[in-house]
């Protein structure tokens, strides 16, 4: 497993620790089931800069968003797993619904999120264009989701590869 030094509770702790690098990119999310899909998402986030970090929803933030039954892996479990992908470099858990604050203090130059987002419902966007970042929606690989994982296992038909 890998090491969780590069899993920081706070934008302070990492700051503290990480020289800023040229190009900062970030995205956020929960991460509960990891699937091709988000690792596909992932390596393209890190792609369009040095360095990725992933703001993580914390355990009590994925309760409050997808309901009492989740998150069906705990924080530090979820971070292992991001950390342990060649293209996440570090992982902030932030306790909120949204990366809104978490976004203000690490001023990333790079604000990624998925394409089933429109540009003005991202949050940070502003922060992050108006100090002269981008935003950049990346497309979902066809047929991943967490959702559909859920699906496939409650129906008894598993998951597969597709």
């Amino acid at each position: 497993m890998p090491p969780l030094n590069r899993f920081f509770q706070s934008p302070e702790a990492f700051l503290a620790a990480v020289p800023r690098p040229k190009t900062l990119c970030f995205t956020n999310g929960c991460f509960d089931l990891i699937h091709p899909g988000h690792v596909q998402y992932l390596a393209d986030a890190r792609a369009l800069g040095d360095f990725l970090v992933v703001g993580l929803n914390s355990d009590a933030s994925v309760a409050r968003l997808k309901g009492s039954g989740r998150p069906l892996q705990d924080e530090a479990a979820r971070a292992a797993i991001l950390l342990g992908l060649r293209s996440v470099d570090a992982v902030i858990r932030f306790d909120e619904d949204t990366p809104q604050a978490l976004i203000e203090r690490l001023l990333p130059d790079v604000l990624v999120k998925g394409g089933d987002y429109t540009p003005e419902a991202v949050v940070g966007r502003d922060i992050v264009e108006g100090r002269g970042g981008r935003l950049v929606l990346i497309p979902f690989l066809p047929g991943h989701s967490t959702s559909r994982i859920e699906q496939r296992i409650k129906s008894g038909r598993g998951v597969t590869l597709e």
